[in-house]
């Protein structure tokens, strides 16, 4: 558990040190291109969630994400969920998450920063904590279709929501 909960913290800690870059670095700059016409890091104040959707929503949006980390971090100190994949979908989602909403806590307004561009495609302008939030809901999706329940039992073992087979007498 710890070994999640460090990856988190670290994750959570990069997310914050690079917002603090582009504010202080890029926001003056604008625009740095890292591969010209492909990727490039640009300073974007976000009000509203994924997409921009929900602008101006910062009370709303505090709110439920607050409630679904606490949910998430309970679960995962609680030991309820198993495995390693598992466990850093959690993480990852956490991370991100917790990322976000410490922006949209202590910025004047409820911005998130975000300085991410993907020009090919003209993906919205994203940030670490996006990432990780995606990252970890594909994880946590692909376990749930591909991977839980696929598991073999352990002998004696029933799956979930049923009775283990009766014991025959020798």
């Amino acid at each position: 558990m710890f070994l999640y909960l460090l990856l988190a913290g670290l994750l959570l800690a990069g997310d914050q040190l690079i917002k603090g870059w582009a504010i202080e670095v890029l926001k003056p700059a604008a625009s740095i291109d890292i591969i010209p016409n492909v990727l490039s890091l640009h300073y974007h104040e976000n009000f509203g969630a994924a997409w921009g959707i929900l602008q101006g929503q910062r009370w709303l949006l505090l709110a439920v994400t607050g409630v679904v980390l606490a949910v998430l971090l309970a679960g995962l100190l609680l030991g309820k969920f198993q495995g390693p994949l598992m466990r850093t979908s959690i993480t990852l989602i956490l991370a991100g998450g917790l990322g976000n909403l410490l922006d949209r806590a202590f910025h004047p307004g409820g911005f998130v920063v975000d300085y991410i561009y993907f020009e090919p495609i003209n993906f919205p302008i994203f940030n670490l904590a996006d990432i990780c939030v995606c990252v970890g809901t594909f994880l946590l999706a692909f376990y749930i279709l591909f991977v839980e329940g696929k598991q073999p039992l352990a002998e004696g073992s029933a799956p979930a929501g049923e009775e283990p087979p009766p014991e025959e007498n020798a």
